[in-house]
């Protein structure tokens, strides 16, 4: 047997996405990191040995504008392009090639940590060392460094550090929620396990196993959904141990689940129910995808009420959106529906506080384990959040590192730090804006080759019978003008149009009426339609249009997206339905990338050049980027930053638009038709004015991040462009950020 000291600045431990994440995002800002999963592969529950998708704050499509950016959607929208079917194995290979890129990065695979050093009280404790068991290599690992970031989801290290923490639920009074129980107890959501199925082509046999369930002795076939085609995901409800203890009963539970499985085949396969002739199981899991045990006490503990308020914390690192999604303790075995769901009206906000310890002066925590309620932790242990939550830790921790700080003192001292260097890697925060005062693009002045300047679809590609109400998101920069609509009627009838705004600007739901007007409509086809509509808010933000549903009317639909119009259809909900949820009332599974045909009146600036240096990453309030008129030809459109003087020139950000209202999936369970966001530029070169001259610094083929760093060799220059030669498929040049500095900035 071998016996190591691994030294480092961070030991994450724990190779879930939030693992991963927190590892990168150190790894990138020059900490030492070590990297321990005890796991022979990466992902955690995502990974090939459990499946389960990679779900977050885009609520499988529920949420608008929410998909996360930073590392998780690097990943994404790598997995896009690589892995268009969902392979699971083609996603282990994008989370390990992630990790093997930072060089800063030691990854000890199959190292189990089971054993942890910590000194001081109970109220002040220091993790000193955490030590574990490298299976199949006869190597004891001791790992040393200032700081630890507990990934583990059982959370582990910090329990045997001393760290405060709960299992099960709190009860109501404690935080007052109203999804809380009366009293206290120990119960958690349980665990669960998946499986794959194929058609072979042939008549395929089963014989069930010995110990396969009987499950027509259980409320499964009546209370469960199963039919043949599903697998995986379809399956997670297959769901069991959150009466007893998910880390003690790993083993009972896994038993218990196989049972499930293989009694659920048998049911398909041999009661008869079923057209299974020709299929047959393909993979069935061996590990239990835990969801809940150790959630750890940080400084702040986030609430149901944190989460349905969206409450903006001062100290917000990262956002969610996943409903509050708590489970029956019986699992696939209750009488109950298998989960019930609470959304808030759009994105919540997660605190720094909430990711680090409030009695273990150098732990952070990230995942599962975060400082929540039962309630609130129903909606953040989804794994893209978690994978926020991580890059927020790790960038976190490498900050801790240069100044020699505990989390606390971070928090307390140098938040805006901690939330600008987050905004550099572009991550997932909503609602702040970039103030690097090294950013020598703030102090320029922005021009283009060209700018859109009209809010218009006016391409016809279908019709769509006005059956129901249908919203329209516009951004209103700096006024919304009157409203045409391309519409058809069978008769001469009237159309009734309302303008809501949206409340926050993080949401995309109707909030309070701002005005409504109704005209009279001829009988007749593909007829614009002019509505008498005004509004000039104080601020731009986003206003939302409801066409009220006419069965003598039809809209016309187009297949022409613009980025920053959304549209909704009208669901009407149960009239006993509590509580009500107004992001579930109006969806748009039909019209992703499908707007209705209309134009507004007047010029829009929600697509000026400025946009791009305004410091906002993603969609607040409006698209917040530079959008060019249609590009035509082969020189490219152009965006320009000049200076008063020369200024010196190094290293240039640029953050593309990928579209973050699309819908990616790393498992494909819902599927995206294209493999590269057609928004994002694919060709570009950047240049500079020198010598009364274009010099191109940098050119570019075949791009299909959203992020870019591009070092250049050092110029003074009085003016810099990005020039786009052509999208992924997109009609027009569409950048949400620049940025430029005079040296390296890592």
């Amino acid at each position: 047997m071998r016996e190591e000291t691994i030294r480092s600045d961070l030991t994450v431990i724990g190779g879930g996405l939030a693992g991963v994440c927190a590892a990168v995002a150190a790894a990138r800002l020059g900490s030492r990191v070590a990297l321990v999963q005890n796991r022979p592969v990466l992902g955690g529950n995502s990974s090939s040995e459990v499946r389960v998708w990679v779900s977050g704050a885009s609520a499988g499509g529920t949420h608008r504008f929410a998909r996360e950016t930073g590392i998780i959607g690097e990943m994404l929208l790598e997995n896009q392009y690589r892995n268009p079917q969902g392979n699971p194995y083609y996603w282990d290979l994008v989370v390990l090639e992630t990790v093997l890129a930072e060089k800063k990065i030691r990854l000890f695979l199959n190292t189990d940590v089971h054993e942890v050093e910590a000194e001081g009280t109970a109220e002040e404790r220091r993790i000193r060392s955490v030590t574990g068991w490298m299976a199949g290599s006869e190597r004891k690992l001791r790992f040393e460094s200032e700081l630890f970031a507990d990934c583990t989801g059982d959370g582990l290290v910090g329990f045997l550090a001393g760290a405060e923490y709960r299992i099960g639920r709190e009860a109501r009074s404690v935080y007052g929620e109203a999804w809380a129980p009366e009293q206290a107890d120990d119960i958690t959501l349980g665990s669960t396990m998946l499986f794959y199925t194929k058609d072979a082509g042939k008549p395929v046999k089963y014989v069930a196993p010995s110990f396969a369930k009987n499950i027509a002795e259980t409320p499964i076939p009546l209370r469960r959904i199963i039919r043949t085609g599903d697998s995986g995901c379809h399956y997670w409800w297959i769901e069991w141990g959150g009466e007893v203890d998910t880390v003690h009963e790993n083993e009972r539970i896994r038993d218990e689940l196989w049972a499930a499985i293989y009694g659920i085949w048998d049911y398909i396969k041999n009661s008869g129910r079923f057209e299974a002739d020709t299929l047959t199981l393909e993979w069935v899991g061996a590990v239990p995808g835990k969801r809940e045990y150790r959630r750890f006490i940080g400084d702040y503990v986030m609430t149901q009420n944190d989460i349905l308020s969206q409450a903006p914390f001062d100290d917000r690192v990262a956002f969610g959106g996943w409903s509050i999604d708590l489970h029956p303790p019986q699992g696939m075995y209750a009488e109950e529906s298998g989960s019930k769901h609470w959304h808030p009206d759009g994105n919540y906000h997660i605190p720094f506080r909430s990711l680090y310890s409030v009695n273990v002066s150098n732990m952070l925590m990230a995942g599962r384990n975060i400082s929540a309620s039962h309630v609130a932790f129903g909606t953040t242990r989804v794994m893209a959040t978690c994978a926020a939550m991580g890059e927020a830790a790790g960038t976190a921790a490498a900050l801790c590192v240069r100044s020699g700080t505990t989390p606390r003192e971070l928090y307390r001292s140098r938040l805006p730090e901690l939330q600008q260097a987050l905004l550099h890697q572009d991550a997932s925060i909503i609602g702040l804006t970039n103030r690097d005062p090294r950013n020598l693009a703030r102090r320029a002045v922005v021009n283009a080759s060209s700018t859109r300047t009209v809010l218009a679809v006016e391409r016809p590609a279908e019709r769509l019978p006005l059956d129901t109400d249908i919203g329209l998101l516009v951004p209103v920069d700096p006024k919304l003008g009157e409203l045409e609509l391309l519409l058809d009627a069978e008769r001469h009838t009237t159309l009734h149009v309302e303008l809501w705004d949206t409340g926050r600007k993080e949401n995309y739901v109707p909030f309070r009426k701002i005005g409504e007007a109704s005209v009279e409509v001829r009988q007749g086809k593909r007829q614009w339609t002019t509505v008498p509509l005004s509004w000039a808010p104080e601020e731009p933000q986003n206003g939302f249009i409801v066409v009220k549903a006419n069965p003598a009317l039809m809209l016309w639909q187009s297949d022409s997206p613009l980025t920053g119009v959304l549209v909704f259809g009208k669901v009407e909900r149960p009239a006993d339905s509590k509580p009500a949820q107004p992001v579930l009332e109006w969806r748009m599974k039909r019209f992703v990338r499908k707007p209705i045909c209309f134009r507004i009146h007047g010029e829009t600036l929600a697509y000026a050049p400025g946009k791009a240096v305004s410091g906002v990453i993603r969609p607040y309030g409006g698209p917040q980027l530079w959008m060019s008129g249609r590009m035509a030809g082969g020189s490219g459109e152009w965006l320009e930053l000049q200076w008063n003087e020369p200024v010196t020139v190094r290293e240039i950000h640029l953050t593309f638009n990928d579209d973050v209202n699309e819908y990616l999936n790393n498992l494909h369970y819902l599927v995206t038709p294209f493999e590269t966001i057609p928004e994002l530029a694919a060709d570009y070169r950047l240049e500079a004015w020198i010598a009364d001259e274009w010099v191109v610094l940098h050119r570019e083929t075949g791009n299909r991040k959203r992020k870019r760093v591009h070092l250049v060799s050092p110029v003074a220059a009085s003016r810099i462009r990005l020039v786009v030669e052509k999208t992924n498929g997109g009609e027009r040049a569409e950048l949400i950020d620049i940025r430029v500095y005079d040296h390296e900035t890592v």
